[in-house]
């Protein structure tokens, strides 16, 4: 197969996650695969030419892609999430005219926020991939056929942390994302401040800018701001003890979300808390591969027991990386992936 990948770019977690290690894997099995990447990052812009210019580059540049899928008679495009950050459709209507097959990459509720847009993607696909079954409930009703596949890591990037079960001083509770989402450790604040007048800890925030930490009430949480480096994220990862994923219950955006952090700390084998959001009620097999904690005494109740039991935290950071390993990782995913491409053309596949 020829395939095209519309990627948002390099940095973007969707793109980073659920294209570009997949993009390898299917050059490895024979098959022509290009990584086409937004240019500036789909949600970027360049300050030194604002944004105005940047928004008519990206366009040229995906104009570009565009007429090289044209000229190479891609058989499949997959689009990840979608062309551009707004409610047009010129661009996807252009792939979706000139390719044998389209395919719509969908890792996070982004149809909340355009509903007419991505139910005319929906429409338009050969091929939902979802990263939940949350995802997949939402594209079935729109009669589209689908595939789970969730956001992976790649096992060999992802080394065990070094798990000698000696406890560290003091044991490092760690949580890593982006700026904008340091407000969910508003969900955690609570029992880590009772947590910290009783043990000793440090909470290891890291995260490319800190600003918004300032809005979290930690008083008396030994805070240490690690700025996020991509080149160094897993090793960064690593030097924490227990991993966080703190959701909003109450926020539909984070029913849709993939569980990335989470997979994350489970791979290098970090014992996680998770919020029962989403799909983490799935990863999270509790007590026996992390804990799930939805309110003030079940975060408490969870740290507490990790913070205090070395044995505890690599048992179950153990049994999270064999978890990671056997369904969340690209090795594992990936025969599926590639079959379900193969079958856009079975005679059961829609035809054009």
């Amino acid at each position: 197969m020829r395939i095209l990948m519309l990627s948002s770019g390099d940095r973007v977690p969707s793109s980073r996650f659920r294209m570009h290690p997949f993009a390898a894997h299917f050059r490895a099995a024979g098959h022509e695969c290009v990584v086409a990447a937004s240019y500036p990052q789909k949600y970027d812009y360049f300050p030194k030419i604002g944004f105005r210019p940047s928004q008519f580059l990206k366009r040229s540049v995906r104009y570009a892609h565009w007429l090289g899928s044209r000229w190479r008679h891609d058989d499949v495009v997959i689009v990840d999430r979608e062309v551009f950050d707004d409610p047009g459709l010129r661009f996807e209507e252009r792939f979706r005219a000139t390719t044998p097959r389209f395919v719509l990459d969908l890792d996070d509720g982004v149809f909340l926020r355009y509903p007419a847009k991505f139910d005319r993607l929906a429409e338009m696909s050969d091929l939902i991939v979802c990263g939940n079954s949350f995802i997949q409930e939402w594209a079935e009703a729109r009669h589209r056929p689908t595939l789970v596949m969730p956001t992976c890591v790649e096992m060999a990037q992802y080394p065990a942390a070094a798990l000698s079960g000696a406890a560290a001083s003091p044991p490092r509770i760690g949580w890593m994302g982006t700026t904008g989402n340091i407000r969910y450790l508003q969900v955690v604040a609570g029992a880590l401040r009772r947590l910290a007048a009783e043990r000793e800890f440090e909470l290891r925030v890291i995260v490319p800018e800190a600003g918004p930490l300032r809005e979290v009430d930690l008083s008396g949480v030994r805070v240490e701001h690690v700025p996020w480096d991509a080149r160094r994220e897993v090793e960064q990862l690593s030097e924490i003890d227990i991993g966080l994923m703190p959701l909003f219950a109450d926020n539909e955006w984070d029913k849709y979300k993939c569980g990335l952090k989470l997979i994350q700390y489970m791979a290098i084998g970090i014992a996680a808390v998770a919020s029962p959001v989403g799909v983490n009620a799935t990863i999270v097999d509790s007590g026996r591969n992390g804990f799930l904690a939805a309110g003030d005494e079940e975060w408490e109740t969870a740290l507490g027991a990790l913070l205090t039991d070395a044995a505890l935290r690599r048992a179950v950071g153990v049994a999270g990386r064999e978890s990671v390993r056997q369904s969340y990782s690209v090795e594992a995913n990936f025969p599926r992936y590639e079959a379900a491409l193969r079958g856009l053309w079975s005679p059961a596949a829609r035809q054009d």
